[in-house]
């Protein structure tokens, strides 16, 4: 085929999904003239999984990627249907938000976003190779002939490298949704010497909603106030479907069993390894044997579409068979199935090959992002790709490159796991992953990450001055609870009784009682004449801050002294094998991750406290 040469960019990002998105408008707002390919245009910013942004860890990546200038919160307030704060029962640290998205209103609004930004190409094509000039990123070449010249290329191919789908005794190549698959480009990689791995992921069947009866289900209406993913979003999102619940039972699992031999998940067919935490339902019947039922959610894919969307039901059986387990389920007997499910596979590469600025330290120039890197998600492939397009366009530039570390962001915990430890699974963000989650909280994202944004260039002054008033008001309230009281009255003994905690019967301060946690900070208005009217964002922070004040104070202390390590800087071409008192473990460990600092050492999977005390000694020498 001839080629020729058709143009030039600074930065080329090799996919339009969730990762793809976020590198390419990260890197064209910086200044770098970009462009952004996609097999198809009609599958930018698609939702092939579930239609839903956020989730438990989920939300709280959105809120970051937020709070330092990225897009995915601002989409989802403008296409998002159903909105609930999860884990309410539970502390502040664990609240996360997850919302039904209008699958198709989001693409449209994504894809728009990207047509309208400056320094930002938005092109269909499948790349088939990418070249190097003297070891560095120097073209992409499409199926088509077309050659771009580039300084540096992110991948953030999804599903779609080397895909191949999986019904049953069906197997084809292909992308989600029936899409092509990009089958050329794992060549050019393997070829370049990166290591490559084979993982899989799954969906469920979409069903007519026409064809249930939601009167056999558990009806789940969403919050009655809501919250937006946007600290920008001025109006709170309103509610505008339901979903549903319902089970899976014995029946359901008699059919799994007797037909598991024609389970590629258990006949060998599928190779590519599955996410631990979201399993197929064959496997959870196998897995979890003792289970009488498992729950299935029924979820909208958009206000204009009667496609629902069965969480909890991934599977890759036979097409008949799923049609058989459908029908057994309390209100979906008579469910016509739109698309069965399927399991897809798909190449990726090791993440150890990239550093904590997602660069590849073999190859100059090259990036990748979100399930290239070996993650699962929308939100984890967001602000992966996000980091990415900021680090390709910071290098670039010549400024100082993005790490957030651990103690900073549930970003920082992602990518520090996925680049220091690997991952032999679709890796997914779950809130337990961090040691410094109370710290970490969805609500302070803002507090966090807006002045790293604004130091970047993604955040306006404007922006940030907001930030900072609204944690001044934060601190000024603080001051003034604990400087005021309350007198003490039969009115507050009663009050206090009656939440099922202690009188005061010498009055208290204003602070005190809301360290109870029976009190909340709306009670102290009917004995605080003073007491002001705060936004609920604030009010929110007030108490938060006060309740958990000593847990926060020991957790800053632990992030003090991740950062202390983290000051402590590796030598990128450090030769581990002739440090003295390093284990052989240690060495081969070190010497293929290469960290940059020794708190990342000390989080290698392998490296004892004794070998960081022998690398203190060898970098104090």
């Amino acid at each position: 085929m001839k080629e020729f040469l058709a143009g030039q960019y600074d930065i080329a990002v090799i996919g339009a999904g969730h990762a793809g998105i976020e590198a390419a408008l990260a890197a064209a707002r910086l200044g770098r003239k970009t462009i952004c390919f996609t097999i198809n245009l009609d599958a930018v910013g698609n939702m092939p999984c579930n239609p839903a942004i956020g989730g438990t860890g989920k939300g709280h990546l959105v809120r970051e990627l937020d709070a330092l200038g990225g897009e995915m919160a601002k989409a989802a307030d403008r296409a998002c249907i159903q909105y609930r704060l999860l884990n309410r029962g539970k502390g502040p640290a664990v609240h996360s938000l997850r919302a039904q998205a209008d699958r198709r209103l989001y693409q449209q609004v994504m894809k728009h976003t990207l047509e309208r930004q400056e320094n930002l190409t938005l092109r269909q094509g499948e790349v088939t190779e990418i070249r190097l000039t003297d070891g560095a990123v120097s073209h992409v070449v499409l199926h088509t002939g077309a050659v771009f010249a580039v300084k540096a290329a992110i991948v953030c191919s999804g599903t779609y490298l080397n895909g191949r789908t999986i019904v049953g005794e069906c197997v084809q190549d292909g992308g989600p949704d029936g899409m092509f698959a990009a089958t050329r480009l794992t060549g050019c990689l393997a070829g370049m010497g990166l290591s490559l791995r084979r993982f899989k992921t799954g969906t469920p069947p979409r069903i007519n909603a026409r064809s249930v009866d939601f009167s056999r289900m558990e009806r789940q209406e969403g919050d009655s106030q809501t919250m937006p993913f946007s600290f920008e979003t001025a109006q709170a999102p309103v509610n505008r479907a339901v979903c549903y619940l319902t089970y899976t039972n014995e029946q359901t699992h008699r059919i799994i069993r007797e037909n598991l031999d024609r389970s590629p998940m258990h006949s060998g067919a599928i190779e590519g390894v599955g996410p631990r935490y979201c399993p197929s339902i064959e496997t959870k019947v196998t897995r979890f044997a003792d289970k009488p039922r498992h729950q299935l959610f029924i979820e909208p894919m958009g206000l204009d579409t009667e496609e629902l969307y069965i969480q909890g039901f991934s599977s890759a059986m036979p097409e008949e068979v799923q049609l058989e387990m459908l029908h057994t389920i309390a209100g979906l007997e008579h469910a016509e199935m739109m698309r069965p499910a399927y399991a897809i596979e798909y190449d990726c590469v090791d993440p150890l090959e990239l550093t904590p600025t997602l660069a590849c330290k073999k190859l100059p120039g090259l990036y990748g992002a979100g399930q290239f890197c070996g993650s699962s998600g929308y939100e984890e492939a967001a602000v992966q790709g996000f980091v990415a397009g900021v680090n390709a366009a910071l290098a670039q530039r010549g400024d100082a490159p993005l790490v957030l570390s651990r103690g900073q962001s549930y970003i920082g915990t992602l990518i520090d796991d996925l680049v220091t430890k690997g991952t032999d699974e679709p890796y997914r963000m779950m809130t337990s992953r961090s040691e410094y989650r109370l710290l970490l909280r969805q609500d302070n994202a803002d507090e966090r990450l807006c002045p790293i944004g604004r130091r970047i260039g993604l955040v306006s002054e404007e922006r940030l001055a907001q930030v900072e008033a609204k944690y001044a008001a934060v601190r000024r309230e603080i001051k003034r609870l604990a400087s005021h009281g309350v007198a003490p009255s039969p009115e507050l003994d009663a009050f206090l009784t009656a939440r099922g905690t202690s009188p005061a019967s010498d009055g208290a301060p204003l602070i005190a009682l809301l360290r109870r946690p029976q009190v909340r900070y709306a009670d102290l208005r009917q004995f605080d004449p003073d007491m002001p009217e705060l936004p609920a964002e604030v009010a929110e922070q007030v108490e938060i801050s006060i309740k958990y004040e000593g847990y926060i104070q020991r957790q800053l202390q632990e992030v003090a002294e991740l950062h202390r390590m983290e000051r402590r800087a590796l030598p990128p071409d450090t030769d581990y094998a002739a440090i003295q008192g390093l284990r052989l473990e240690a060495r081969e460990k070190l010497a293929a991750v290469r960290p940059v600092n020794l708190g990342q050492a000390a989080r290698i999977s392998g490296v004892s406290p004794a070998d960081v005390a022998a690398l203190m000694i060898w970098l104090e020498r």
